[in-house]
C-alpha cells in the first residue's frame, strides 16, 4: 500500500480533525482535548539518525513529520519503510509530560521490524520476540528517553493505561504499543 493512500486510510488527510487516535485503538477524547502542536526528538541508536519534528498541528497530524518519522523508525537491517501508527507519537508525548521531560529525545532501540528481522531475531535466541510481533505492523516502539531513570519511563507509560508495556531493566529499554492494555516484565 502506498504511504499516501496509508496516510489517508489513517486519517492524516486534508480535514481530518483527530488524526489516527481512534485508529490506534486509543481514545481520541484524551488527545483531543488540547489542539496545541505535539512535537517529538527521536534518535535511532542504529542508524545515528535524530529528527525533532512537530507530528501534529491544528487538530491532525502532519503528513511531511509522519513520513519522516516513519523513515527514522525503519528497519535498519532491512531498510524497509513502514507506516508507524501516529497513536504511538501520542503515547511518548504524553509520557515525556508525565516526565516532566518534553524537550527530551527519545533514544529507539526498536522502531519497525520486518517480518525478515522478526523471524531472524526469533531464531537467534531472541526468546522475547512475538512471532507476529506489532513492531511489524509499525504499532510498537522499544524506547529510553535522555534524563529519565528506566523505572520512571516504564511508570510513566503504564499510568496512561494505554496499549502494552514491557519493562526490560537488563536490557534498558521500555516497550510501547497500540494494541491491547497489558504488561509485561521481560529481560
Amino acid at each position: 500500500m502506498s504511504t499516501r493512500r496509508e496516510l489517508l486510510r489513517l486519517g492524516l488527510g486534508a480535514g481530518a480533525l483527530l488524526g489516527a487516535g481512534g485508529a490506534a485503538g486509543l481514545p481520541t477524547a484524551a488527545f483531543a482535548q488540547s489542539l496545541e502542536p505535539r512535537r517529538i526528538a527521536l534518535h535511532n541508536l542504529h542508524t545515528g539518525e535524530s529528527l525533532k519534528a512537530v507530528y501534529w498541528e491544528n487538530g491532525k497530524y502532519v503528513p511531511d513529520a509522519v513520513a519522516a518519522l516513519n523513515r527514522v523508525l525503519r528497519d535498519f537491517r532491512t531498510g524497509d519503510v513502514h507506516m508507524i501508527d501516529p497513536g504511538l507519537y501520542d503515547i511518548l508525548d504524553a509520557v515525556s509530560g508525565k516526565v516532566e521531560k518534553r524537550e527530551a529525545t527519545f533514544q529507539i532501540i526498536s522502531g519497525y521490524r520486518s517480518p525478515k528481522t522478526n523471524a531472524m531475531l526469533k531464531r537467534t535466541g531472541g526468546g522475547g520476540v512475538a512471532t507476529h510481533s506489532l513492531h511489524m505492523d509499525g504499532k510498537a516502539m522499544d524506547v529510553r528517553l535522555n534524563g529519565v531513570e528506566l523505572k520512571n519511563l516504564h511508570k510513566a507509560a503504564l499510568s496512561l493505561k494505554k496499549g502494552g508495556v514491557g519493562y526490560y531493566p537488563v536490557s534498558n529499554f521500555v516497550h510501547v504499543d497500540v494494541g491491547r492494555v497489558r504488561t509485561w516484565n521481560g529481560a
